[in-house]
């Protein structure tokens, strides 16, 4: 028995010797990767920095942008404020010279009724049947009832019908 256990215990000395040589050689093993594993920290750290620095580069010319952008988006709703504005003066402006054009025309329209008013029958007859119908038509519908009977009785009865039928439209 005795030499049993002393066989056990050379056995497990031999075993114990040769994982303390397996611990050493991964040891060894680890030393020599230490350089390259702390380079290949470096190299990563390195990369970090340059990523980072990317980022914080990236981030401030997106600021930058954004601040040109809504400068520019200012400029472009002050120009659009600005037509707006001038457009809406050019539609009173010319809503007003319509105004003033029509009120121009009825005084026209007034001063050669009164002309025609004021004419014989016979003579004024005369000159609308020389006239174009459509001219003729306006310068009639500005008279009175009376005068255009007067004066549609001295005209060719021709003419005359045709302005009443112009009238009646």
């Amino acid at each position: 028995m005795k030499l049993l256990i002393v066989i056990f215990f050379t056995f497990t000395s031999l075993i114990a010797l040769e994982t303390n040589g397996k611990l050493f050689e991964c040891s060894e093993i680890f030393k020599a990767r230490k350089g390259e594993l702390l380079i290949e920290l470096e190299r990563i750290d390195e990369q970090k920095q340059a990523l980072s620095a990317l980022k914080i580069a990236t981030e401030e010319l997106l600021k930058k942008r954004e601040t040109k952008l809504s400068q520019e988006e200012e400029v472009v709703d002050r120009k659009v404020a600005e037509i707006s504005s001038k457009e809406k003066s050019i539609k009173r402006m010319l809503n007003k010279n319509k105004k003033i054009l029509k009120d121009l025309k009825d005084i026209k329209m007034n001063k050669i009724a009164q002309t025609f008013a004021k004419m014989k029958a016979a003579s004024a007859a005369n000159v609308l049947s020389q006239m174009q119908a459509s001219e003729a038509i306006l310068i009639l519908s500005s008279l009175k009832p009376k005068a255009i009977g007067k004066i549609l009785t001295k005209m060719d009865s021709k003419k005359a019908s045709e302005l009443t039928l112009l009238l009646v439209k």
